[in-house]
């Protein structure tokens, strides 16, 4: 079971950037008007030229909190790092969930002003799914005290 959970965890190694890469959401200005899909690494491109500093914690919270929890989890479950890691896990595994969040409240903020047409698209599903399988993993491994 364990060596499951390993091969699972280091999957999502490939998985994240399949997500980031995918769209999250299609937004358009009005009904009539073509949608446009926006993915995470696009949305970061999109920031990086309006608000820098929100681009770079978008990135922290999308690109890095996830990958740290990846990598810090697969030292647990090969035995390179002992459970005084699990913090890190811990705490990298919330910060990928506010990127979550993030995302969901842009959507009911945008929706809500009534100015734009927004949906939600593959890649948000494929997102959330990735980083639940990433809290079910850290969640069922067991830990070597």
């Amino acid at each position: 079971m364990s060596k499951v959970l390993a091969l699972l965890n280091l999957a999502l190694l490939i998985a994240f950037p399949v997500a980031w890469a995918a769209p999250i959401l299609r937004a358009g200005v009005l009904p009539f008007f073509g949608m446009s899909e926006i993915s995470v690494l696009s949305g970061i491109r999109s920031l990086l030229e309006s608000d820098p500093w929100l681009a770079l914690l978008v990135a922290l919270l999308a690109l890095v909190a996830p990958y740290v929890k990846i990598l810090t989890l697969a030292g647990i479950q090969f035995g390179y790092l002992t459970a005084r890691a699990l913090p890190l896990v811990k705490f990298a595994g919330r910060l990928a969930m506010a990127d979550i969040f993030l995302i969901a409240l842009y959507i009911v903020v945008v929706k809500g002003a009534g100015l734009a047409r927004v949906e939600t698209a593959w890649g948000l599903w494929l997102f959330t799914a990735c980083v639940g399988l990433s809290l079910i993993t850290s969640w069922l491994t067991p830990v070597r005290r």
